[in-house]
């Protein structure tokens, strides 16, 4: 066992839950992006450079490590290795509007453990991927899902004020 890579791809034990670790593990990582968000109180393009990087540095990691975690923990899509989670929630975030408000992350984390719980067609289909792509891509379907639906909430003038208050 490689107690750095589990970490890693649990990130920090979010995925070892023992009820919903993809839940948990979209929770961790919003909790470092939220985090990030507080810190550096970046304006939208540079909030917008930090998702693509953190999309893409979850991504890779995803397929890395994907191989290693099918092998640990025996299964095609592990539940507990969650940096696909990472890498939806990323994804998800990408480019929405108002994201100083709580509600806007509230909202992007909601539709993302919706369509990634459901995974409606096509995206169940990309599991069928081999090892960490498989383990990843259905996760960014998800996530493309999840930004539509937030996008269109919103943005859209009626919803938003629903949605922020």
């Amino acid at each position: 066992m490689n107690p750095v890579k589990k970490w890693i791809v649990t990130i920090g034990g979010c995925g070892l839950a023992p009820l919903a670790p993809g839940t948990f593990g979209t929770a961790g990582a919003m909790l470092i992006l939220a985090a990030v968000y507080v810190i550096l109180r970046p304006d939208p393009a540079e909030w917008n450079a930090i998702l693509i990087g953190s999309t893409l540095l979850f991504s890779v990691l995803c397929v890395m490590l994907g191989p290693w975690g099918i092998r640990y923990f025996g299964k095609a899509d592990p539940g507990s290795f969650v940096l696909d989670e990472g890498a939806g929630i990323s994804l998800t975030l990408l480019a929405l509007p108002m994201p100083q408000h709580a509600s806007t992350w509230i909202l992007a984390f909601l539709a993302f453990r919706l369509f990634d719980a459901t995974k409606p067609p096509p995206i169940r289909q990309l599991e069928k991927l081999p090892a960490g792509w498989g383990i990843l891509a259905d996760d960014l379907g998800a996530a493309v899902l999840a930004n539509l639906l937030c996008q269109l909430l919103l943005r859209w003038p009626a919803l938003t004020h629903i949605v922020h208050s």
